[in-house]
Formats: C-alpha cells, structure tokens, sequence
C-alpha cells in the first residue's frame, strides 16, 4: 500500500476504531473532524502520540518540531480542566491551582526539551516559544504569586475547623475573604489559557498562530 493511499485511508481507519470501542454514533460524530486533521497529510507520519479508545490505539506522530510541541500543548489543554471555563458551582479552587501548577511543569520541560538546532530552523517555533513563556510569565504565574499562598493557608485552616466538616468545598470556598477579587481575576487568566489553546490548534492544524497581548 503507498503512503498515498493509507494517508487516504486513514481518516476510516481511525473512525472504525472509535466506533468499534465506543458504538457507531461516536465514529460517526468524529468523522469531520478527523478528515479535517488530516487534510494536511505532510504534517503528520505514522510513529508516536496515540488515538484511540480502550485498547485499540492508532499511534500518530507530529513530523516538526513545532507541531509536536503544539500538539502536546493542545491535548494538555483540550483534556484537562485547565483549558474550560471554570465553574465555582462544581470546581474546587485548589484542584484548578493543582492543574495550573501541573501544566506550568509540563510547558517548561517541553521547551525545555526543543533541541537547539530546532531553534534556528524558523520562526514558526520561535513563535511558540514566546507565546508559551508569555502565557507561564504574563498569564499565570501573576496569579499564582499573588492569590495561591493566600487562599491555601486561608482554605486548609478552614477545613481543619470542625465547624466545616459537612460544608462542601465549593461552598466553603466562597467564604474566602476576597473571593469576588481572586475568582475575577482567575476567570482572566483561564480566558487566557483557553485562548492559548486555540493559538495550540491553530499550530497543530496550519493555521498561524499570535502572540498573546
């Protein structure tokens, strides 16, 4: 079979796992946005990221080192509750801290990780870069180093209180001092993180991405 034609291919082979692991309705939900991922065909080579449901798996593989990057970022984003709108009704603010400080390890190591010699091969990467040190730098950690210590100590010496034990978190929480204050500005850094998701997709599928503002 020539890459040709399994990259023609593909598109079914990947919808035929999803509907044999999950039900047909599902295959078919994903169809469109499957031949959407793969209408740039040069961009991906049969090798490393897996898709699939249960254990039937199709291993994929970005073949630059930019698209690779983006698509860690993006799976990262798309998967976790980091990159959807919070809801103070059902999240707890700490398990959102929690994810934040997850995903701040995880962009470093994987800038950290880019070669060198992938650094002078264009601006595409370069660009990525900036856009991921901007997002930690101007985007989160701001937050974090002003809100987090102070709600922890505030949230843990309110759970030790035998006063709370049948009050649930999401309830407990908003009798923080300064939630109004904290939970604005969280909802401007989680537009930020949602909006650095999008720039992800657009590197992961052709499209340019921008720096964030």
């Amino acid at each position: 079979m020539t890459d040709q034609t399994w990259s023609e291919l593909l598109p079914s082979v990947i919808v035929g796992v999803l509907a044999g692991a999950a039900g047909v309705g599902i295959g078919l939900s994903v169809r469109g946005a499957v031949r959407r991922a793969f209408q740039g065909r040069d961009a991906f080579e049969i090798d490393e990221a897996e898709l699939g449901v249960g254990s039937q798996k199709l291993v994929l593989r970005a073949n630059r080192e930019d698209v690779r990057v983006a698509y860690q970022l993006w799976v990262e984003l798309s998967t976790r509750k980091i990159g959807l709108p919070i809801d103070y009704d059902d999240d707890v603010i700490v398990e959102i801290y929690d994810s934040w400080y997850h995903f701040f390890g995880i962009t470093r190591e994987l800038i950290k990780d880019i070669p060198p010699s992938k650094l002078r091969s264009g601006e595409s990467i370069q660009a990525l870069i900036q856009l991921s040190i901007d997002v930690l730098n101007e985007g989160m950690r701001p937050h974090l180093t002003r809100w987090q210590a102070r709600f922890r100590r505030w949230y843990d010496r309110e759970l030790s209180n035998p006063d709370n034990i049948l009050v649930e978190p999401q309830e407990l929480q908003k009798r923080f001092p300064r939630y109004d204050e904290l939970t604005d500005d969280m909802d401007l850094v989680n537009a930020r993180l949602m909006y650095y998701r999008d720039q992800m997709r657009k590197f992961v599928f052709g499209e340019s991405a921008q720096v964030v503002k």
